[in-house]
């Protein structure tokens, strides 16, 4: 197969990096890729937001098969675009996708069909309104942007200042634009988050191996949300049993209700889920795969994507057996002085040559430029650090060997990624100039 994979990020790198382990991939294009997917396959220059010129691509190069990866190009209706054109694509149609484009379609579905979550307080189209629902609420609360704010438009908000400054930035700075028009008051769920991702044709699905993440900036889960921090994935982390309890309450429901409400779904679908007392329950959908969960994810399959992926997208994965490796596998981003709110770019990358020679390590590139041999930062998460291992531990031993040999002036990682508590490791890493 020929296959063309949408998107520049440490998501799109270790897809393709997996790919081309893939016995059935002959050839793999990224647009626009970045500096290290370039050393992996072509990469082509395009605007993700153009579907148009995403889908005449496809037709130029002569893809069997586009893979997307990211969030926006699906809601924007890229998978309409391609099958217009009779070209085969593996995402959700735009009508499928609000799942994840918009928080208030995603909470209406969920009650519709009866798939457990948090109790909704009101959906909210201006800043007086949802000012007067959280003066009169119980703290702390879940505030929650309708649309796609790239991983930062939801806060639990501890007390009314919070929420007040957050509800300022939503919908009166506009810093998400017209994603921050409309929010959602959630009550808070007390549990541990787990990301629980399918393939699907609709029908039939695979599981992925499960994964947890980091979401906010610094160690201890303090500091603002962003994109996520890092992730890893163990068995260890969802027993048979309570496998079986979200595929019967949350997924299986799931798909059958996108059957029953007349929307098509073949992709990738992924569950943010909060282990509760009472069970698990959904917190939201993404159309798509985790970010920074598949650069752990991935590490463990042990099968051919490829594959998987076109059964996905030709309605014939009944049959399809994924195989995942025992073990665990960890990622660890690094990102630029100022994530998640003005990342510094520009700057020099040393040591990505000391870290490639860490047995075990794989380095996915997430928002790098390459000018000849040189790399520089060019977004606000640059690389995924990531390994596999034996246990958590060995995992985890490894990814920070390769992180600590890697030189940005001002980027930080976390340092506890693939701990619980956070306690086994006291402070965020800062990387020197080199």
């Amino acid at each position: 197969m020929k296959i063309l994979v949408i998107g520049g990020g440490g998501r799109e790198h270790a897809a393709v990096w997996k790919l081309r382990q893939c016995a059935s991939v002959e050839t793999i294009w990224c647009a626009p890729g970045n500096g290290g997917i370039s050393n992996d396959c072509e990469c082509v220059p395009i605007d993700v937001e153009d579907v148009g010129a995403a889908a005449r691509l496809a037709e130029r190069l002569g893809a069997d098969l586009t893979i997307v990866g990211p969030e926006l190009p699906l809601v924007l209706g890229i998978a309409d675009e391609f099958l217009s054109r009779g070209i085969a694509l593996l995402g959700p149609l735009r009508k499928a996708a609000q799942l994840e484009g918009s928080k208030v379609f995603a909470k209406q579905f969920m009650e519709r069909h009866g798939i457990p979550t948090a109790p909704i307080f009101g959906i909210f189209d201006s800043p007086q309104a949802v000012r007067g629902a959280a003066r009169s609420l119980d703290w702390p609360l879940v505030i929650k942007a309708d649309g796609l704010c790239a991983g930062k438009g939801v806060l639990v908000a501890s007390c009314y200042d919070e929420a007040d400054e957050f509800i300022k930035r939503l919908m009166e700075a506009d810093e998400f634009g017209d994603a921050g028009s409309r929010v959602l008051l959630e009550a808070v769920l007390p549990g541990e988050e787990l990301s629980y991702i399918i393939l699907t044709d609709g029908t039939d699905f695979i599981s992925m191996a499960p994964a947890r993440d980091h979401k906010r900036a610094f160690d201890h889960d303090e500091g603002p949300n962003t994109g996520g921090m890092g992730a890893y994935s163990t068995d260890d982390v969802l027993p048979a049993e309570l496998e079986s309890q979200i595929l019967a309450t949350i997924v299986r429901p799931t798909l059958n209700g996108l059957r029953a409400d007349g929307i098509s779904y073949r992709g990738f679908l992924y569950f943010g889920l909060m282990l509760t007392s009472d069970g698990p329950q959904a917190l939201e959908y993404n159309c798509r795969l985790g970010d920074p969960e598949t650069e752990a994810i991935l590490l463990r399959a042990e099968f051919d994507l490829g594959e998987a992926c076109m059964a996905a997208a030709r309605g014939s994965l009944g049959k399809f057996q994924a195989r995942w490796s025992t073990g665990a596998s960890v990622s660890v981003v690094i990102a630029s002085e100022g994530y998640p709110g003005d990342p510094r770019t520009g700057r020099r990358i040393e040591g990505l040559d000391e870290a490639s020679k860490v047995p075990g390590s794989v380095v996915l590139h997430a928002g790098t430029r390459r000018e000849g041999s040189i790399y520089y930062t060019n977004g606000g998460r640059v690389l995924v650090a990531s390994a596999r291992g034996e246990n958590l531990a060995a995992a985890c031993r490894v990814a920070y060997d390769a992180a600590s040999r890697i030189k940005i002036a001002g980027a930080h990682y976390r340092l506890d990624i693939g701990c619980s508590t956070g306690a086994k490791r006291p402070v965020s890493a800062h990387l020197p100039a080199g």
